[in-house]
C-alpha cells in the first residue's frame, strides 16, 4: 500500500498549461482586454502610494502588459523599469518549483491573471512574499469563482445529453472572498482583496472560445481530457443562446477578477493595537449609553 501524498492535490497539468500559453503567444494581442483591465487596476494601486519602487518584477503569464500600462499612466515615475522573470513554463505553473527570484530581491512584484492556475496557491504566495524586500508590495489579479459560469453550465448539460456523461471543462476558480485570508496565511501584512465582475458580450459560444484560446485560458485540468465533439459543441452553443442570449442575440460571458494587494512585513507598518490597550470605551466612542448585564 502506497503512502498518501503530503502535498496539495494536482488539479492542473503544468506542461499542458505551458503548451497553451506558448500556442497563445501570437494570438494574445487580439484578446488581451482582461489583462489590460487587471494591469490598469494594478497601476491605480501604485498611483495612491507615495513611494518609488526600484526593483519591480512581473511574474505574469503574459509579461509586458503591466509595464505598458504603467508607462502610459501618471504613475510611470513611481517604478523603475519592470523586469519580467521566469520562463513560459515557470510562469505557467506558479509555485510548482522554486521561484526564479532570490529572497528579498524585489520591492514590487506583480502577477496578472496567472495565480488561478497554481496547484498550491498558498505555497506560491509564500514564495512571492519571501522574494519581496521588507515593506515590498505584491499586487495581483486572478480569476474568481463566478468566471465563465454560463459556459460551465451549458458544456456540462450538453455533454450529459449527447454522451450520457460529462467531464469537467472549466477550471474550479478560487472564491474571491478568501483573497485577504490567503495573503495573510502566506505572511503578508495589510492584505486587501477586491472583486471586479466583467460581462463580455459575444456573437456566439465559438467566438468566446476563440478568445479563451488566444488568452491561453482553455482547459488544462490534470488527467486525460476527452476532446469535445462537434455534436456536443453544437448543443452547447444552442443551450447558451437559449438560456443566456440578450435581445440582440449576443451572449454574455462573466469574468470575475479578484484583485489582491499585500505587503512584506516591516516594523514601520501600522499594526493592530494590543488587546486591552484601548484608552476609550467603545460606548463612549459611539456616543451611546453602556448597558450592564442586569435589567433595569
Amino acid at each position: 500500500m502506497s503512502a498518501p501524498s503530503s502535498g496539495p492535490p494536482i488539479l492542473f497539468d503544468a506542461r499542458r498549461r505551458a503548451a497553451r500559453l506558448a500556442r497563445a503567444a501570437t494570438l494574445f494581442p487580439r484578446a488581451d482586454f482582461l489583462h489590460q483591465r487587471a494591469a490598469e487596476n494594478a497601476v491605480d494601486s501604485l498611483a495612491v502610494i507615495l513611494r518609488e519602487f526600484q526593483a519591480p518584477v512581473d511574474l505574469s503569464p503574459h509579461p509586458g502588459v503591466f509595464a505598458r500600462a504603467l508607462a502610459d499612466s501618471p504613475a510611470r515615475d513611481r517604478a523603475a523599469e519592470v523586469r519580467a522573470v521566469g520562463s513560459t513554463a515557470e510562469r505557467a505553473a506558479p509555485g510548482a518549483g522554486p521561484l526564479a527570484l532570490e529572497d528579498q530581491s524585489a520591492d514590487l512584484i506583480v502577477n496578472l491573471l496567472g495565480l488561478h492556475w497554481a496547484n498550491d496557491l498558498p505555497g506560491a504566495l509564500a514564495q512571492i512574499r519571501r522574494a519581496l524586500r521588507p515593506d515590498g508590495l505584491f499586487v495581483a489579479s486572478l480569476f474568481g469563482a463566478a468566471t465563465l459560469k454560463e459556459l460551465r453550465g451549458v458544456l456540462t448539460e450538453a455533454e450529459l445529453e449527447v454522451r450520457g456523461g460529462a467531464q469537467a471543462r472549466v477550471s474550479p476558480f478560487a472564491d474571491g472572498f478568501d483573497g485577504a485570508g490567503l495573503l495573510q496565511r502566506a505572511g503578508f501584512a495589510l492584505p486587501v482583496s477586491d472583486v471586479d465582475r466583467v460581462t463580455v458580450r459575444y456573437p456566439d459560444l465559438f467566438a468566446l472560445m476563440r478568445d479563451l484560446r488566444a488568452m491561453g485560458e482553455t482547459n488544462v485540468l490534470a488527467g486525460p481530457i476527452r476532446p469535445l465533439s462537434r455534436p456536443v459543441l453544437a448543443r452547447a452553443a444552442q443551450l447558451y443562446a437559449e438560456r443566456h442570449a440578450e435581445a440582440d442575440g449576443r451572449i454574455p460571458a462573466t469574468f470575475e477578477m479578484v484583485h489582491l494587494a499585500g505587503w512584506a512585513p516591516h516594523e514601520s507598518q501600522q499594526k493592530p493595537a494590543k488587546r486591552g490597550s484601548a484608552k476609550t470605551r467603545l460606548a463612549d466612542a459611539l456616543g451611546v449609553r453602556e448597558q450592564t448585564g442586569e435589567d433595569g
